[in-house]
């Protein structure tokens, strides 16, 4: 129980001095957050688009103030069948998602972060047609969410080196 008690003060203090810090530190006043609220989500083309632009605007926590950054997203959507029977019917889907992403810095023009996320996910191809678009759909909604997620995080990262410097 001493020995706990003497090493738990240890821990915290070697844990400090490593050098990580939170990305989010200052909560929505800090660094990172406000340089995330002055990115602007440029019109991305295609449902899946429509989809991508409102989790990325939501997510960035748009608000009307000034904004320093575009952000520039070109997707590609595929749907590959395989699993085929011997009736070459297709009995399960890979739906891929990736976007190559770019933010552009509005004062001087130039792309400050040029990167790639993606994700991809199973669909079962039952009989039922209906259950198969939304299916699809299911798949679409959740990988441009975690697609969206990915940006998010990597603006993150660059809005905390920026701030670093």
């Amino acid at each position: 129980m001493i020995v706990r008690n003497l090493l738990a003060p240890l821990a915290a203090l070697a844990l400090s001095a490593c050098g990580l810090h939170p990305l989010y530190g200052g909560g929505s006043g800090g660094t990172v957050a406000t340089t995330l609220r002055s990115v602007e989500v440029a019109p991305i083309e295609g449902q899946v688009g429509w989809l991508m632009h409102n989790k990325l605007t939501e997510r960035l926590g748009a608000s009307g103030g000034p904004r320093a950054y575009r952000l520039e997203v070109e997707l590609d959507d595929n749907i590959t069948g395989f699993g085929i029977r011997g009736d070459r019917a297709v009995t399960r889907e890979r739906r891929t998602l990736r976007a190559r992403y770019r933010l552009v810095n509005l004062a001087s023009g130039g792309v400050v972060l040029d990167a790639t996320a993606g994700s991809d996910a199973g669909i079962d191809v039952v009989s039922s047609e209906y259950a198969t678009v939304a299916a699809e759909q299911t798949a679409v909604e959740r990988l441009s969410e975690v697609v969206a997620d990915q940006i998010v995080a990597r603006l993150g990262l660059f809005a905390a080196r920026t701030a670093a410097r």
